[in-house]
C-alpha cells in the first residue's frame, strides 16, 4: 500500500531525494524538446519497485513550476495514487471510458499542491487490458489534454501484465522505473524488449532506494 510519507517532494522539499526528483523533470524536459512529450506512462518490471511513488514525486515538482499536471490511475488492479493523496477512488478513470457524463465533466479530484490533479481509477473492472486498450481510452486522453499541459499515467508492472505495453501505445513516452538491489537486470531488460517490440519511445530509466552520498545529504539539508 502506497504511503504517503513517501511524497518527499512536499514534506521535505530540502532533501537530496526531491533534488533528484526535479533533476527528472528536467531531464525529461530536455527528452522531449524535438519531440513534445505530454502524456507520459510510468511502469516498472515489477511489483514494488517505486513506480507509483515515482510519478507522484515527478507529478508534484512539474506542478510547482506552474504547469498544470493530470495524474491518472490506470493501475486497475491495485489502485494507489488516491491513497498518497489521501482522497477517494469512487469514481475516476473508468467512469470516463464508460459514461459519456464523465467524459464530458471528468472527475477530478484537486490535490493539495496546486496545479496537481488525480484521476482515481474509479471502480475496477474484470478486464483491465480490454478497457486501456479501447478506442475509447483514446478519446479520454485526448479530453483529459484539453485540461491540463501534461497528463502522467501510472501502469501496472510489465513482467505480470499486459496492461502497461498496451496503453504504453497511446502515450508520447514512457519512463521506466527500476529499484536498486530489487529489480533483476532480466527483468528490466524482457520489459524494454517488450516496449520496443510496438515501437514504444523509452525516455529513460529512474533507479529508485540508491544509498544518497552523505556529503550530498549533508548539502542538501
Amino acid at each position: 500500500m502506497a504511503d504517503p510519507s513517501a511524497l518527499v517532494t512536499l514534506n521535505d522539499p530540502a532533501s537530496a531525494a526531491s533534488e533528484a526528483y526535479r533533476t527528472l523533470r528536467m531531464n525529461l524536459h530536455f527528452a522531449s524538446l524535438d519531440r513534445q512529450v505530454r502524456t507520459l506512462l510510468v511502469t516498472s518490471p515489477g511489483p514494488g519497485e517505486g513506480k507509483t511513488t515515482t510519478l507522484a514525486n515527478l507529478a508534484v515538482t512539474m506542478a510547482q513550476v506552474d504547469q498544470r499536471v493530470i495524474m491518472v490511475d490506470c493501475d486497475l488492479r491495485r489502485p494507489n495514487l488516491h491513497v498518497l493523496f489521501g482522497l477517494g477512488n469512487q469514481q475516476g478513470l473508468t467512469d470516463m471510458v464508460l459514461n459519456d457524463e464523465a467524459l464530458a465533466n471528468p472527475p477530478l479530484q484537486a490535490t493539495s499542491v496546486p496545479n496537481l490533479s488525480l484521476l482515481a481509477s474509479g471502480v475496477l473492472p474484470p478486464r483491465p487490458a480490454d478497457l486501456l486498450g479501447s478506442k475509447r481510452m483514446e478519446v479520454v486522453l485526448t479530453r483529459l489534454l484539453e485540461l491540463a499541459d501534461y497528463v502522467m499515467l501510472d501502469a501496472p508492472p510489465m513482467m505480470t501484465v499486459t496492461d502497461a505495453v498496451v496503453l504504453a501505445t497511446k502515450v508520447d513516452g514512457v519512463l521506466l522505473v527500476a529499484s536498486a538491489g530489487a529489480t533483476k537486470r532480466e527483468h528490466a531488460q524482457a520489459a524494454i524488449e517488450r516496449l520496443k517490440k510496438v515501437n514504444v519511445r523509452i525516455l529513460g530509466t529512474a533507479l529508485n532506494n540508491v544509498d544518497a552520498d552523505k556529503s550530498l545529504q549533508s548539502y542538501y539539508h
